[in-house]
């Protein structure tokens, strides 16, 4: 069977896990190349998953001629530019979230990804991937629970790690832009639809600190979408219990409920507190083997030379419903598509 050789750039938290998962855990690839601007870490980490190509731009690594694909989990604002970069190179891609920092920066990738259709490109949208989703979205396709009515969604970030938000602040874009993407892809992919109206509140109700930049520690936002489903969104970042992502598909003939109890495993703890479940320290854990699936199916992909399910329109769909709910939470209007 033929390798796949991957070059990755970025090795940050979820940088690491890609690069660990292609060395350890995907079928039919290979570690080929690691670049990253900090020589210490690259080194560290090359050594350790035995990568001999090691680069600190990316212009160097995708002119490596042995190279048939690139990870991208680099800073948000360089996604764009590596995507069509790496696309000119012969490159299949595959590109963690955002596609871009602004529509025209989408705009750019879509054409990009349309001027090589002979390449795989795939963006990350980890969650099509977990199991329980996978599961929850056969149910809904099958009709199982009739005609969907309400799509909620919850994504809350631990109180403990709230320094970390207020460093990223200034380039997060907004909570919908930094944590809302993916319930706003999942909110898409099971409802089949699009966004007709939104309105969004919240606020920094712990954490003043967000105001300055127009945005929250808590915010929400109510849609309806084209097919008439209501669609509602809440991101916080002051979880006292640990990192919670949760999901409901009301239907008119049945409820799925994904995580609605948030617990890092199936065991429950008795001692002097009572009896408990833990929660996932962070979507790292939580998210584990979803990571996993979609490098495979990526992979896949280019093996069987199809194109995955996961296209570059819904990234730049993605980031355009998640600044109208940046627009509607500034204005305090309801607002259209």
């Amino acid at each position: 069977m033929v390798k796949i050789r991957i070059g990755s750039i970025g090795l940050g938290r979820l940088g690491l896990t890609h690069a660990e998962n292609i060395a350890n855990k995907i079928r039919h690839t290979e570690l080929a190349a690691l670049c990253d601007m900090d020589e210490k870490r690259l080194h560290e980490t090359a050594d350790r998953l035995g990568v001999v190509n090691r680069y600190t731009t990316f212009e160097e690594m995708i002119a490596q001629k042995d190279l048939d694909a690139v990870v991208l989990v680099s800073p948000s604002g360089l996604h764009t530019k590596q995507i069509v970069a790496a696309l000119d190179a012969g490159k299949h891609v595959f590109s963690e979230k955002p596609l871009g920092v602004t529509v025209a920066e989408c705009k750019e990738a879509e054409k990009a990804v349309e001027d090589h259709p002979e390449k795989v490109f795939m963006l990350g949208f980890m969650r099509r991937f977990d199991e329980s989703y996978q599961y929850a979205h056969k149910k809904v396709a099958a009709g199982e629970i009739g005609k969907p009515v309400l799509f909620r969604a919850y994504s809350q970030d631990p109180e403990k790690f709230i320094e970390g938000g207020i460093a990223f602040a200034a380039h997060s874009g907004g909570e919908f832009l930094d944590m809302a993407v993916h319930d706003i892809d999942l909110a898409r992919w099971f409802t089949g639809s699009e966004p007709e109206t939104v309105y969004a509140i919240g606020g920094c109700y712990a954490h003043p600190e967000f105001g300055k930049y127009h945005d929250g520690d808590n915010v929400s936002c109510l849609m309806k979408f084209r097919n008439d489903t209501m669609v509602y969104l809440f991101a916080g970042r002051t979880a006292p219990h640990g990192y919670n992502v949760e999901t409901e598909i009301i239907g008119t003939k049945g409820i799925l409920r994904i995580a609605n109890v948030p617990q890092k495993n199936l065991v429950e703890i008795l001692d002097n507190h009572g009896v408990r479940k833990e929660c996932s320290e962070n979507f790292l854990e939580r998210f584990d083997s979803a990571y996993v699936r979609e490098m495979q199916e990526f992979v896949d992909c280019i093996i069987a030379g199809r194109k995955p399910e996961v296209t570059v329109y819904d990234g730049a769909r993605v980031l355009e419903i998640a600044y109208k709910c940046k627009e509607a939470f500034e204005s305090g209007e309801l607002l259209k598509f």
